[in-house]
């Protein structure tokens, strides 16, 4: 959810199904107070991000709650509930690079950081102007100098290491999957 919408953790964390009006999911950022429209389908094509709400509310034995970003009792996930699973998750991905023999990615892993998430979400958007209004930013040049990596050297290398990085997770979920879904309900 991060990336598909750009936002940082704790509007993430506040999403409501109720925020999904009109096709678009509505986002009020909590450091500038905009409010964004994050659109879930163009001509008649879904967009990822309307994808994942949608695996979210087909989930099975899914409580009761209005929380986009459930725990499996229903209540909505805090940033420390957010810090421990990515930590973890972290820490798995870290040992299986280490385990296949790739140090390096190993190393990056451990470096990753929960932010590094928006940045990365501004950098896939090929189009400066619509990166800059997914994150909120008011003028081109915040995203620009602060989220976009692009064009320098060490991206090329850093989109290897987000590539394996997303093996590895695909390989955690499907072997962990039971034990991931028992603890957190990040739907999607």
């Amino acid at each position: 959810m991060n990336y598909l919408t750009g936002q940082r953790p704790a509007d993430v964390l506040k999403m409501r199904d109720g925020d999904l009006k009109d096709g678009a999911l509505q986002v009020r950022q909590g450091k500038s107070n905009k409010l964004l429209r994050i659109v879930l389908e163009h001509d008649g094509i879904k967009s990822e991000l309307a994808k994942v709400i949608e695996r979210i509310h087909a989930r099975p034995h899914q409580p009761h709650t209005t929380f986009i970003i459930a725990l499996p009792n229903g209540c909505q996930v805090k940033k420390w509930h957010l810090r421990l699973r990515f930590d973890s998750a972290k820490k798995t991905a870290a040992e299986l690079a280490i385990k296949a023999g790739d140090e390096e990615l190993a190393s990056r892993v451990k470096a990753f950081q929960f932010r590094d998430i928006r940045a990365r979400s501004a950098s896939d958007i090929v189009d400066l102007a619509a990166a800059s209004s997914l994150l909120g930013h008011s003028e081109k040049v915040i995203t620009e100098k602060v989220y976009r990596r692009i064009g320098q050297q060490y991206d090329r290398q850093n989109k290897q290491a987000w590539q394996k990085i997303t093996i590895l997770k695909e390989r955690f979920c499907l072997t962990k999957e039971n034990k991931i879904t028992q603890g957190f309900l990040l739907r999607g």
